[in-house]
């Protein structure tokens, strides 16, 4: 379920411009997202922080080629993308070395060459491989339903409101 708060600070802006939702997951975990056009001094901050009881890890947009692990009782480090300990999905992902950037539309070349290999592994009459991954319908009718379940719950003010899933 979510409760979400949505506003639109510019003057006749018909679309929401800043967004704050608390999330809670079936598993027990909570998670709260801040979506905003209006954050002043903010070029495209995409962030996106996980905690756990083990650890936390950061990522940014901004400063992509890294993601920040923060163990529990211990001193933070930092993986670099394809680096070592990156792993072979993001070897995979990395199209240029190390110390690089990459960016925002090599995003998008991923998922293209995702989805070609598992049309090409479906021409093929061959297994797909299971580490390649990319969104699909499912992922599609999760991303409505969410946006849904928060006009829903910003209309009554903010109230608690399953996903239609």
């Amino acid at each position: 379920s979510l409760a979400a708060d949505l506003q639109s600070f510019v003057p006749g802006r018909r679309l929401d411009d800043n967004a704050h939702v608390m999330m809670r997951y079936t598993s027990g975990a909570r998670g709260t997202l801040w979506c905003s056009q209006v954050a002043a001094g903010q070029e495209n901050g995409l962030r996106l922080r996980v905690f756990g009881t083990k650890a936390g890890m950061e990522w940014g947009q901004e400063n992509p080629n890294y993601l920040w692990i923060s163990p529990l009782g211990e001193p933070q480090y930092r993986l670099t993308r394809g680096g070592p300990g990156s792993g072979e999905a993001a070897a995979r992902m990395s199209r240029i070395p190390s110390g690089h950037p990459e960016g925002y539309l090599e995003g998008f070349a991923n998922i293209y060459a995702e989805a070609a290999r598992a049309i090409i592994a479906r021409r093929d009459g061959v297994a797909l491989d299971p580490a390649v991954t990319f969104p699909g319908l499912q992922e599609g009718l999760e991303g409505v339903a969410f946006v849904d379940a928060c006009v829903r719950s910003s209309k009554k003010n903010g109230a608690w409101t399953t996903l239609n899933l």
